[in-house]
């Protein structure tokens, strides 16, 4: 930066900050935290290293993959982002469960109350007439979909927390 104020990288490693400091522009010195989590998992060498190899378009998404990656490895030190990346992918398949479990009890549902529908016009019938709220009683919704309570579903250590901050 040069003239007013150090960027945080250079407040936090105790040097001057050029002009030309390749931190400056992702690192501002109102965000100190920013900087110190990135140096403290991947040093100021290797950071610096990085974002010189990169053309200057592509740096700012990279300093914000290196602080979501250091605030994830901050947290789960073995797997970092890949750990919240593979429990998301969890849930997203118990979801997609529960939602195929639900859409075959509404199926069956809709078979009880029209008997008389040949079976070759189910795969022509659209997905607003099976979930059309006319077409079933509405007061026994809630036995068939009970299922979809809160013990089912897995809590998100990290949902209370940015990775970003």
């Amino acid at each position: 930066m040069g003239g007013s104020s150090p960027c945080a990288s250079c407040k936090l490693l105790r040097r001057r900050c050029a002009k030309d400091c390749i931190f400056a522009p992702y690192f501002p010195s109102d965000d100190p935290h920013k900087f110190a989590i990135v140096h403290k998992v991947f040093g100021a060498s290797n950071v610096s290293k990085m974002l010189q190899e990169l053309p200057v378009h592509q740096r700012a998404d990279a300093v914000s993959s290196l602080v979501y990656e250091a605030n994830a490895r901050v947290r789960d030190p073995v797997y970092g982002c890949v750990g919240a990346i593979s429990f998301l992918q969890n849930q997203v398949s118990q979801l997609e469960m529960q939602l195929a479990v639900a859409q075959a009890e509404i199926l069956c549902i809709q078979m009880q109350q029209e008997p008389n529908l040949p079976t070759h016009q189910i795969d022509q019938v659209d997905k607003s007439f099976l979930l059309s709220t006319n077409n079933f009683d509405n007061n026994n919704i809630p036995q068939y979909l009970s299922f979809a309570s809160s013990s089912n579903v897995i809590q998100d250590p990290l949902k209370r927390e940015s990775l970003w901050t």
